[in-house]
């Protein structure tokens, strides 16, 4: 039986994350009074090892479809998947809007989209796209069987393991993303294995499936739970996940290997999330969690992580949507840590010490 990589996660640095608090206490203002954005900036500091910063930053998102769609678990075709990597790289998705808002650079990577897309060209508006070789290996219908091999989930390991190291070295922050029609049902049966849950806790209506629909994406998650029954991270994402949730726990391991904070993005990316701290506890340091989904499961997820996310705005988009919505709080966190005046160099008086007349 292949093995999964020997991951090695470093600590938070204790020293950065005090310096970082300790310059918070001295700026001018009253201690605390930022609230989380003065978190945020001792987070990032314990992750990163040093002072605090929100760029450079990369947004990566893995696209991969799901035989489980024919059971009619999504209110989309399968399809789907590819046309949003076309429009991802034509520059006409969420994503694509914010990562130009916001000056992020948007890379894609197809790790099983099994429709044909056109290569359309980038033009300098959209996202780059790159091809794994994985993604023409086998994906089966996670329902009635197993939905990847051993050797596809590690070669999916390494495909995100691998987008993280063709990153910039100087890169501060990974942004986290998925598109898969039919992977809300994936991480629903993730979600109700690795925490116990019934499926009617954890389902919700992904792409907008309600009604009879819904019941049908319930019972077809039941049945995968049931035919699982183990809680196993490893084997549960082999058995119910897909290739692009493989890959978001690749990258996710090797981002926080190198320091690099991954700012989550939604119940997906979560539900990956959950399954690399359930395999590996010390990987729940290096994530910062962008929002809480409108996805039923997703709550459930957070609490289980102990993660208080910084935005809740009833999205359900994916696609690191809110991931990047997030990222103007960490770049303000930073410039307020980096830029604000000292009590001392301001020449501003700090509060009174006790004893004090």
């Amino acid at each position: 039986m292949a093995s999964s990589p020997h991951w090695v996660f470093p600590d938070p640095d204790a020293g950065a994350a005090g310096a970082a608090r300790a310059r918070q206490d001295v700026l001018t203002k009253p201690r605390g009074s930022l609230g989380a954005l003065e978190d945020l900036a001792v987070t990032l500091a314990g992750i990163q090892g040093g002072p605090p910063a929100s760029r450079p930053a990369a947004a990566v998102l893995f696209a991969a479809d799901h035989p489980v769609t024919r059971h009619g678990v999504s209110a989309y075709p399968a399809e789907v998947t590819a046309a949003m990597v076309a429009n991802f790289v034509r520059g006409g998705a969420a994503a694509s809007v914010l990562c130009r808002h916001l000056g992020v650079e948007l890379r894609v990577v197809d790790v099983g989209v099994a429709h044909p897309y056109e290569r359309v060209d980038r033009g300098g508006a959209g996202a780059l796209l790159r091809r794994d070789p994985v993604a023409d290996d086998p994906i089966f219908d996670l329902r009635v069987e197993d939905a990847l091999s051993e050797a596809v989930y590690e070669r999916a390991l390494r495909a995100g393991a691998a987008e993280i190291d063709a990153l910039g070295g100087d890169t501060r922050v990974v942004l986290l993303g998925e598109m898969g029609i039919g992977n809300t049902t994936a991480a629903a049966a993730m979600t109700a294995l690795l925490l116990g849950l019934a499926p009617e806790d954890v389902v919700g209506a992904g792409t907008g499936v309600a009604g009879d629909a819904l019941s049908r994406k319930i019972e077809v998650v039941r049945d995968a739970v049931r035919r699982v029954q183990r809680a196993d991270p490893r084997s549960v994402v082999r058995a119910v996940g897909g290739k692009e949730i493989a890959a978001l726990v690749g990258a996710m391991a090797r981002a926080i290997e190198r320091r690099i904070a991954v700012l989550v993005d939604g119940f997906i990316v979560s539900a990956a999330a959950l399954a690399l701290v359930h395999m590996a506890p010390g990987a729940r340091a290096g994530m910062i969690f962008a929002h809480r989904s409108a996805e039923r499961g997703h709550a459930r997820v957070l609490s289980a992580l102990g993660a208080r996310p910084l935005l809740d705005l009833e999205m359900r988009l994916g696609e690191a949507s809110a991931a990047l919505a997030a990222l103007p709080l960490l770049d303000a966190a930073c410039a307020l840590h980096a830029g604000m005046a000292t009590f001392e160099s301001a020449r501003v008086p700090d509060r009174a010490q006790p004893g004090t007349p």
